[in-house]
């Protein structure tokens, strides 16, 4: 993972690009956010997501590190997918979410994005542990946190699955 002066988290065949508060509030509304998307992208989180840091914006409270990325092919500049923080670290733990669009699962790019933006996390001093959460039949979710080196630990109360990966 390199994490450039720009905010770029990169990988192997990804580049994940911070997406601003204007991008935000377009992406939220149904717009493209000033990225070239798959056809069959943005998906339905990534524009939730982008929702959730428009008012974090408005409010005042908008951290851009830990806020909404565009995951991008770096081999041509397509966005596939988003992936992100639930906000800013809190006792020691940031929780990540993340979708691709259905078009462009079952490459690997939601592992690769996943190792990614879980690496830069745990590389802050304020990061010990970084959570995902999955729906108990959502297996495919589940395979891409193990395969980025999570661990299952456990169920919240919302019956979704907990999964973790601690710093060391």
């Amino acid at each position: 993972m390199t994490d450039s002066t720009d905010g770029h988290l990169y990988a192997e065949r990804l580049q994940l690009h911070p997406i601003g508060p204007e991008s935000a509030v377009d992406l939220s509304t149904g717009g493209a956010g000033g990225f070239d998307w798959v056809a069959d992208g943005p998906y339905e989180g990534t524009r939730d997501a982008c929702t959730m840091a428009a008012k974090a914006a408005q409010a005042g409270v908008f951290a851009p590190r830990w806020g909404v990325y565009a995951v991008v092919r770096t081999e041509d500049g397509a966005a596939v997918g988003g992936i992100g923080f639930h906000g800013p670290p809190s006792e020691g733990s940031a929780e990540i979410g993340y979708d691709l669009a259905a078009s462009q699962r079952g490459r690997g790019y939601a592992t690769e994005a996943v190792a990614v933006i879980s690496a830069f996390a745990l590389d802050q001093p304020e990061v010990d542990v970084v959570v995902a959460h999955t729906e108990p039949g959502n297996t495919a979710s589940q395979a891409v946190v193990v395969r980025a080196g999570f661990v299952r630990d456990g169920e919240g109360e919302d019956g979704l699955f907990r999964f973790v990966l601690r710093r060391g």
